[in-house]
């Protein structure tokens, strides 16, 4: 059977954005850029994004540039006889599972709270009042097993249509509109009532940052947000490489995704902070910002109710994108690893992937009195940890040695395939770079991920 690829690098591009572009460039790095050093944060978050996110990027699309295959297969294409490297596609194919385990569930919340403001659901609640619709959906577990389908159903049902017809062509219509929606929103929000203070809150460097928290939290809370953001490590971005021809070197497509992501994650900042300062409110981070914080800025605002519309479509939008992404890889490796069409494949994951996603939904209700990881976390808590912690970082460390060591794939084959076709070039001295630094940075991440969870 043949493989279907993508139709255009546009279509490439925003795809791959789709896939990294999600709920943490919104909920977590403009209250991370605001509270460790505004524009200095930002500047060290952009050179290791360099240094170590695009890098890594690279290796991902590498392997399934030069395979042709999702992550299920590509190692076997690839790795030299006898080797076991094709042993990690069982952890990466697992971690896109748990990934999607919760993910769904947070998607299913952006939809309902871009169905409540599109209703004026939130009309003449006080603040009181809006925080309790949080603690409301969180305590049922009908609402939030409703949403968690739909966001579940709809992202399937566009892969169903295709490759280029569903997932390229929607895609690339959310992708747009997410791109269009956060520019108005920003434009709306710095024009509020003292939005600028919250502008220069946000990026203007904050240098008692520096001896407040010390200069080296500053750096490893940037190099752990500058490296998560791509979502690199589960093949995830391994299957867009599969599907794209050689005639752009891996590393200027890289910097394409990379800068979309980053202009997400730091125009977002520009609609939170002038809108929270505009209030007099506290910005916060995590589902508190979103859910709590933010409404109740919208249920104040003149127009509150368009506005609040519009931004958590751009929400959902922005969690769908990569809902799609991650199903269509899959679906990939499910269609690769046991040779079925990719109809069965769909069918049979869309009542996996609803069924895996219930224990989350239950977590906040039914299952409320578990706490996996201790303390009040949540088994949402726990499947972010061990995406975030282990599969990614993990994932990412067999890439670089995949592609830099004589045992596995190697640096001259790995160098050969980035540097296919038009654009910047990766040069021959990055490797000892490539080789010696980068696998001990992401070891270092890895490390200190499971460390700050276990140490507290």
């Amino acid at each position: 059977m043949e493989r279907e690829g993508l139709k255009s690098r546009l279509g490439f591009i925003l795809l791959s954005a789709g896939c990294a572009i999600g709920i943490g460039n919104v909920w977590r790095f403009p209250y991370v850029v605001g509270n460790y050093g505004g524009g200095i944060f930002v500047l060290f978050y952009i050179i290791f994004l360099a240094a170590v996110g695009i890098p890594v990027l690279t290796t991902e699309f590498a392997i399934g540039r030069a395979s042709r295959k999702s992550v299920a297969k590509a190692y076997e294409v690839l790795e030299p006889k006898g080797t076991k490297w094709h042993l990690h596609s069982n952890i990466a194919i697992a971690g896109n599972y748990l990934l999607m385990m919760f993910y769904t569930t947070v998607a299913g919340w952006m939809m309902y709270y871009f169905y409540k403001f599109l209703t004026n659901g939130f009309a003449q609640m006080d603040t009181e009042s809006v925080r309790n619709v949080f603690g409301n959906l969180m305590a049922s577990p009908g609402t939030m097993s409703f949403w968690m389908l739909a966001a579940v159903v709809i992202s399937f049902g566009i892969c169903s249509l295709g490759l280029q017809k569903g997932v390229e062509k929607i895609t690339k219509i959310m992708m747009i509109a997410l791109l269009g929606l956060i520019i108005i929103l920003a434009v709306h929000a710095v024009r509020l009532d003292g939005g600028i203070e919250g502008v220069k809150f946000y990026l203007l460097p904050d240098f008692s940052k520096i001896k407040e928290l010390g200069f080296f939290t500053i750096v490893t809370t940037a190099m752990n947000q500058s490296f998560f953001t791509l979502s690199i490590g589960m093949g995830s971005m391994m299957i867009f490489g599969s599907y794209i021809d050689k005639s752009h070197t891996l590393l200027s497509e890289s910097i394409n995704i990379a800068a979309l992501d980053t202009f997400v994650a730091i125009v977002a900042g520009l609609i939170i902070f002038p809108s929270c300062f505009s209030f007099g409110v506290n910005p916060d981070s995590g589902p508190s910002l979103i859910f709590i914080t933010l409404p109740n800025v919208f249920a104040s605002m003149t127009g509150g109710r368009i506005w609040g519309a519009m931004f958590f479509l751009f929400m959902t939008f922005a969690a769908l994108s990569t809902v799609i992404a991650v199903f269509e890889n899959i679906i990939a490796c499910c269609s690769e690893k046991f040779e079925i069409s990719r109809k069965k494949s769909i069918a049979i994951n869309l009542v996996l992937v609803s069924l895996l996603s219930l224990p989350c939904v239950f977590g906040f209700n039914l299952l409320s009195g578990i706490h996996p990881l201790g303390g009040d976390s949540t088994i949402l808590d726990f499947e972010d940890f061990l995406v975030s912690n282990i599969v990614l970082p993990v994932g990412s460390l067999v890439y670089l040695m995949f592609c830099m060591t004589k045992y596995g794939w190697g640096f001259k084959n790995y160098l050969a395939e980035a540097n296919s076709g038009e654009g910047l070039k990766i040069p021959k001295w990055c490797g000892f770079y490539f080789k010696y630094i980068l696998p001990v940075i992401v070891a270092i991440l890895l490390i200190q991920g499971i460390w700050n969870v276990f140490a507290k």
